[in-house]
């Protein structure tokens, strides 16, 4: 391993391997297969990118997104290494120099999308330009049971064994234990080396609140985080337009992103995203996979994500760099039954519908967990933890209290009505509102109505989810809703079972501090503004996003650090030999020149 330690030193600027990567490394070095799940921004790539330096011959890397492929393409050319990728969005003269440099024996590696390894005379191709191994990013695509499943990712098994089944290594940060035995199956014809990684982002703040007003909810949100790149995920193409007009009205430089807008402004977006600071992209889930932008700030949820890995693979695009950042949810019952009508009316299989339904369930008794919310979601990928501290449970954001009676209340009108309303029906009469369908049904006449006036219909509908989420009350998706009690709710009626409730926090805004691996204190602001212009204008005239010049962290240590010469410099995070030389000068100056003013 001493040549990788060098070059993980000498280009890539890291003193050592993050938790995990060495291992892995390791087995691709000897050959292996290798199926590795390792947290998002644990550094998956650099165990496929390090590898493909030693030893000769061409590494392909299968990538689900154009916008990755650049901008992985363009951080390995600053470092000097040998790296094009073949896609649509080239240009006819830049497909024809990396179709050359792949056949002379240049190149080291070789981004491809699934679609482009489906085409014709591909593999004939690769057959011709000596490859080495199989790098395949976002892995879990592969799968019918993962969240993002895309059927050209089915290809690469085939190519695989067309090429002389070279070396395959397959990453991921987001599989349970289904999807990771179907990536097997779909990839490998032996078992390969499987390395769990961890689940677990730490300096990720994780918090959800039941939706009261959402609009003022994230605009509270985004402007706690003003000056701070940021995803908000809306569920719908309408909503991501409502939003991000909404934004834009309040002073927020918000973009909208969705798969129906023209592919022009969807690049400008994601362009503006990966390029400025202090951008908010509202979106659908069809942005994010695989954006490699290590400083966003944060991830809002408007809308609940539809399981849990959606939710996890979301959330990790924030804080890659490990800094702190925060991961904000909304989350109302309409989204629930909205989900579960389809996945009832889907054309899936049973056994499909079955699984989708139970992740379904393990997201909203998620959003509406009374103990650690960190080990709620690790529970979910078969992880144990402590308590995190860095959760708006932990944080003691969420109040807990006695809630028996007011679950006892809730049951009870359900019955009284004869188990056929839905909540918002069921609020009016326990607040004692009448209206036509109260006036219609006599249930003004009920022991029930009224019985719950004091109580506001934002707490009620968290109550409601609560008594769904404990297994107290069933909802007949089929049936408009319909809410009946269940067994475990009769042991609540008779008093046999305690209920506690959670008191909805009166604050949105998130948090987002809690103990994070780097410390952003003791920077110098005025010498880390300057070198933040300084990137920037280095970027843009090399046409690239400012983190392929350095990430955040590196410019943060330099601020707190103030070296004084190259080698004060190399020995900071991210600056290997290459940019060493290409930045070094120019950074030591920027640092002396604001250093001093500001003394």
């Amino acid at each position: 391993m001493t040549e990788a330690t060098d070059i993980l030193r000498d280009t890539f600027g890291f003193d050592g391997f993050r938790p995990g990567q060495e291992e892995i490394v390791q087995a691709a070095l000897a050959g292996e297969d290798v199926l590795a799940i390792m947290p998002t921004g644990g550094g998956k790539s650099l165990c496929y990118q390090l590898p493909a330096l030693i030893d000769t011959g061409v590494t392909i890397v299968i990538s689900p997104l154009i916008a990755l492929m650049r901008g992985q393409v363009a951080q390995m050319r600053e470092l000097g290494i040998a790296a094009r990728s073949l896609n649509s969005a080239n240009s006819d003269e830049e497909n024809d120099l990396t179709i050359r440099e792949a056949q002379d024996g240049t190149l080291r590696m070789l981004y491809l999308s699934p679609e482009r390894l489906a085409r014709p005379g591909t593999t004939n191709l690769l057959s011709r330009i000596g490859v080495k191994a199989i790098a395949v990013d976002e892995a879990h695509c592969v799968s019918q049971w993962g969240h993002d499943f895309r059927p050209e990712y089915r290809l690469i098994g085939e190519t695989r064994d067309r090429l002389g089944k070279v070396q395959l290594l397959a990453f991921t940060a987001t599989a349970d234990e289904m999807t990771r035995k179907d990536i097997e199956e779909r990839l490998f014809p032996a078992p390969p080396r499987v390395f769990l990684r961890g689940f677990d982002r730490p300096n990720i703040s994780l918090a959800m609140t039941p939706r009261a007003n959402g609009r003022k909810q994230l605009l509270d949100f985004v402007t706690a985080h003003k000056g701070q790149s940021g995803i908000v995920y809306c569920q719908s193409r309408k909503r991501v337009a409502d939003t991000a007009e909404y934004l834009q009205s309040q002073g927020i430089d918000a973009r909208m992103y969705h798969a129906g807008l023209p592919p022009e402004q969807r690049d400008a977006c994601q362009d503006a995203f990966l390029r400025e600071e202090g951008v908010v992209v509202v979106a659908t889930v069809a942005f994010g996979m695989g954006i490699d932008k290590p400083d966003v700030r944060y991830v809002f949820h408007m809308d609940l994500p539809k399981n849990i890995e959606g939710y996890y693979q979301e959330i990790g695009r924030a804080g890659r760099d490990g800094l702190p950042a925060t991961a904000h949810g909304l989350y109302g019952m309409g989204e629930v039954r909205q989900y579960r009508q389809w996945i009832d009316e889907g054309g899936a299989s049973e056994e499909q519908k079955t699984i989708e339904r139970q992740k379904l369930s393990t997201l909203v008794a998620f959003c509406e967990a009374l103990t650690c919310r960190r080990q709620t979601l690790l529970a979910y990928f078969g992880e144990t933890s402590q308590t995190c501290g860095n959760c708006d449970l932990c944080r003691g954001e969420v109040e807990t209290v006695e809630g028996t009676v007011q679950a006892q209340k809730a049951l009870s009108v359900i019955l009284r009505t004869r188990q056929i309303f839905g909540m918002e029906h069921l609020i009016t009469v326990l607040r004692g509102e009448k209206t036509e369908m109260s006036d219609k049904h006599g249930h003004a006449d009920l022991p029930t109505f009224g019985v719950g006036a004091d109580t506001s219909k934002v707490e009620w509908r968290s109550i409601f989810r609560q008594v769904y989420a404990g297994g107290y009350a069933h909802i007949d998706m089929a049936n408009y809703g319909r809410w009946s009690v269940t067994e475990e709710g009769w042991r609540v009626l008779r008093g046999e079972v305690e209920v506690r409730l959670r008191k909805p926090s009166k604050s949105t805004r998130g948090g987002g501090g809690g103990s994070a691996p780097v410390d952003m204190t003791g920077a110098d602001e005025d010498v880390l503004a300057a070198l933040k212009r300084l990137r920037r204008r280095l970027a843009d005239e090399r046409d690239v996003p400012a983190y392929v010049i350095f990430p955040d962290r590196t410019l943060i240590e330099m601020a707190k650090a103030l070296p004084r010469s190259r080698a004060d410099l190399s020995q900071l995070h991210g600056i290997g030999a290459k940019k060493l030389d290409t930045f070094g000068d120019l950074f030591l100056s920027e640092i002396r020149d604001s250093a001093g003013a500001a003394a």
